[in-house]
């Protein structure tokens, strides 16, 4: 399947992956057409900031459209000739979505249904859905894709279990061919403010105190941004229904992680450590064999380098945050 000069659909291109992955797209000479609600989960200041960058090229176009938007939807879909989309709009977070629940069915689940339908109207093959590596918790690690993740522990990781059962519906359905990118704590420049590492070089920088729930030995498998957005346009390929994990397949501990960005701001970090949240995951490790096999992916980057590129950029911007 080529796409070369063909018009791909983004949907959350304002967002950190969304955005990320649509400037790679245009540069290898995609359009793109890119589709966010521009919510205020974080401060919409970085999301107009990621989206000035991509209208600099003129093969970007952006349309303000709510994914739960049917009406919204429809029209786009008849407006545009797609051939592939690329789901990157989920509602992202552990503990917010304990506090909402409702909401992240809404985006998460129906908002990737609607997608659906507008491929299978539009007889568009490919589609590409972003998950989330939390759908593995209590499992033995490495994490392998075949593993049963029946037992979500979150109303983010359920509802983006929903969203993959659906898929899978599609695609035996009617034929769409789709790949489920399980994404594992994917940082990098002009991240989202929630996640740990925009907020750790953030207060370190300005020499506020950093929350750290336990006592900093849980593990993540940090995979840098450019890595993430280079294997999901991998998985624009034809691969049927699959389930495919992007990480970096090597765990570094919360303490690791706070020592790296002290190193790179040369500032020592002020830690208030807090109860252990039961919805968080002890630890991630991904087990990348399927994304060697099957996309011929595997992450650079290592944490050293992805922290230092992370720290340069944010020191370069944060004025204008």
């Amino acid at each position: 399947m080529k796409f070369e000069q063909e018009t791909i659909l983004v949907k959350g291109a304002a967002g950190f992956i969304g955005g990320n992955t649509s400037d790679k797209l245009l540069k290898k000479g995609y359009r793109v057409i890119g589709i966010d609600n521009l919510n205020n989960y974080y401060d919409v200041k970085l999301k107009k900031l990621r989206l000035s960058f991509l209208r600099k090229n003129k093969n970007f176009i952006f349309e303000r459209t709510d994914v739960e938007d049917k009406r919204g939807l429809k029209k786009l879909f008849k407006k545009y000739d797609f051939v592939a989309v690329i789901n990157l709009a989920a509602r992202a977070g552990v503990r917010a979505s304990i506090e909402d629940p409702y909401i992240y069915m809404a985006t998460n689940a129906f908002g990737n249904l609607n997608l659906l339908e507008g491929c299978r109207r539009h007889n568009i093959k490919k589609f590409v859905l972003a998950s989330t590596s939390s759908l593995y918790a209590g499992q033995k690690m490495p994490f392998k894709e075949s593993l049963p993740v029946n037992t979500p522990i979150s109303p983010y990781a359920a509802s983006n279990k929903a969203a993959e059962a659906m898929c899978y519906a599609y695609h035996y359905l009617f034929g769409i061919d789709i790949a489920i990118l399980r994404y594992f704590t994917v940082y990098g420049p002009a991240g989202r403010p929630d996640m740990s590492v925009y907020k750790f070089i953030n207060n370190i920088s300005k020499g506020k105190p950093i929350d750290v729930y336990g006592d900093g030995s849980q593990s993540r498998d940090f995979t840098y941004i450019d890595d993430i957005t280079e294997g999901t346009i991998k998985a624009l390929k034809k691969v049927g229904y699959k389930i495919i994990n992007l990480g970096g397949n090597r765990p570094y501990k919360l303490v690791e992680l706070i020592f790296l960005i002290e190193r790179y701001l040369g500032k020592k970090a002020k830690i208030r450590y807090l109860p252990f949240h039961k919805a968080d995951m002890k630890a991630t490790w991904a087990d990348v064999e399927q994304a060697k096999e099957i996309l011929g992916w595997k992450a650079k980057f290592s944490l050293e380098e992805g922290i230092k590129k992370t720290v340069d950029w944010y020191l370069d911007y944060e004025g204008q945050l």
